[in-house]
């Protein structure tokens, strides 16, 4: 799309399409989508986009307290799944300043969907969990399915030559409406699908190690990100992030950051009162030498982040998201469409401000983007990776701007996670602790434990985020796609 002429909306756009037909295991038309726009025109902040959809007006958390339920259920219920907002926030996208047709940014998308596309390893793995699913027959190719078996997608490359057409009304006003509708069995309206989802919020921004650094609001909990910045920077971090100091501190701000976010986080959650310097200052008191954060109190994750950048000075950092890997195992008829189960931030609790009642969900995706005091873009950066999002962006964002690292440096660096990642990282007794990823500096765990932290080491592979990062410097773009993945590419024209 670059090379046609496109900018970086117009790429993000079609590969957040093709990423929706080939990696269904991890996001799709199903889920939700957040994005930060940088233009370069020089607008004063860039635009923040949360295209998230509210819960059925027939769901309830009283229903579900009455079957027994002390949490949403993730798999195999359709009140996890709120409406999508993924193809709403493609159109949002589209309208805010794309330079090519609709049709032309889908059809890539639609060429692998009707024409096939091959299975990565990921996916391969993946679908066990999802094979004997009724809906799931695009899945079950003739001869098995193995590492690079073609899988074809017909329903899908129909839904989307619909929304080439006929925008959301191909969507959400023709099959997935109602076959949303029909799944349910009353949760889901037609009044749940006649407005648009998408919303150009207000960018929440701070300013750390001299750079502007910007997320979308809640419900997403990308504050996290920024606030975990700006308490660094003012604190003595040591030059050298092998240093266990220096996991100790970033570990600190991040448990202080974030120690009362299931109670704060929701849709009406103030962004600018939460990253309020007054609170910020309060929270930044971390003793150097010694634990002093909170007690947390209290599923692998399905989610892709993208980021693109043009030689205009534009960037986008987008996030697409299932919530858990095939979101709640439950496929909209007739459309080939897994559900999200994205209602999994929502509280059961009688009213707690994110209780299941037609509200947006509580949101794990957390893209971010820093510009230069010259108001130029600096750098896009975000990560799969439910509650740890937040401390995997905190880390890249310290060593980009506090210790000059280059996007491969930071992304492929050494990380510690909170807990045990996923989505429990807040809720779930016995995850107080710091975890480890392999090749972690050898001083980090013996120092973290001398300083009263409880370290846990993390077995080869484990996820600890996936990461994606594009820095711009003097009129020069450089990028890096994280290694943990096994599938990932950073590309260069």
């Amino acid at each position: 799309m670059l090379r046609a002429g496109g900018n970086a909306i117009d790429a993000a756009i079609a590969t957040s399409a093709v990423l929706a037909v080939t990696t269904q295991h991890m996001c799709g038309m199903g889920g939700d989508l957040f994005a930060l726009v940088d233009r370069p025109a020089g607008d004063a902040l860039p635009g923040a986009l949360a295209s998230v959809g509210r819960a059925g007006s027939g769901d309830s958390s009283a229903a579900l307290r009455a079957d027994g339920h002390r949490t949403v259920p993730l798999r195999g219920d359709v009140r996890a799944a709120t409406v999508p907002g993924c193809v709403d926030g493609w159109l949002a996208l589209h309208e805010a300043g794309a330079r090519l047709p609709l049709a032309e940014l889908l059809e890539p998308a639609i060429a692998y969907a009707d024409r096939g596309f091959p299975a990565s390893p990921l996916l391969v793995q993946s679908v066990p969990a999802i094979a004997a699913l009724a809906g799931a027959d695009a899945y079950r190719p003739a001869g098995g399915l193995e590492v690079g078996s073609v899988i074809r997608r017909s329903e899908a490359a129909a839904i989307l030559e619909s929304i080439a057409s006929r925008g959301r009304d191909g969507f959400y006003g023709a099959a997935f409406g109602a076959g949303l509708i029909e799944l349910g069995a009353g949760l889901f309206t037609e009044d749940d699908l006649t407005t648009s989802l998408a919303r150009w919020v207000e960018p929440l921004g701070l300013r750390a190690w001299g750079h502007d650094i910007w997320t979308v609001p809640p419900p997403s909990q990308g504050y996290l990100s920024i606030a975990g910045a700006w308490m660094a920077d003012g604190v003595e971090l040591p030059d050298d992030p092998t240093d266990p100091a220096w996991a100790h501190l970033l570990v600190e701000i991040a448990r202080w950051a974030a120690y009362d976010r299931p109670a704060v986080l929701h849709e009406d959650a103030d962004g600018a009162e939460l990253l309020s310097a007054d609170r910020l200052r309060r929270l930044a008191a971390v003793d150097p030498d010694r634990r002093s954060s909170p007690q947390v109190t209290s599923a692998d994750g399905g989610t892709v982040y993208l980021c693109a950048a043009d030689g205009d000075g534009g960037a986008v950092s987008l996030i697409q998201s299932n919530a858990t890997d095939w979101g709640c195992h439950l496929v909209v008829p007739g459309t080939g469409v897994f559900l999200h189960n994205r209602g999994l931030g929502f509280s059961l609790d009688e009213g707690h401000p994110a209780e299941l009642a037609g509200r947006r969900p509580p949101h794990t995706l957390s893209p971010t983007l820093v510009t230069a005091p010259d108001g130029g873009l600096a750098h896009v950066v975000g990560t799969m990776g439910g509650d740890m999002q937040p401390q995997v962006v905190f880390q890249l964002l310290t060593r980009l701007l506090r210790h000059g690292q280059t996007p491969g440096g930071a992304v492929s660096a050494p990380r510690w996670v909170l807990g045990n990642g996923g989505f429990d990282t807040w809720t779930a007794a016995g995850n107080d602790h710091v975890a480890l990823e392999r090749g972690a500096p050898g001083a980090w765990a013996p120092g973290l434990v001398a300083r009263g932290h409880r370290v846990r080491a993390l077995p080869e592979r484990a996820n600890v985020g996936h990461a994606h990062v594009i820095s711009a410097h003097g009129g020069v773009l450089a990028g890096a796609a994280d290694p943990r993945a096994l599938t990932g590419a950073a590309i260069g024209l």
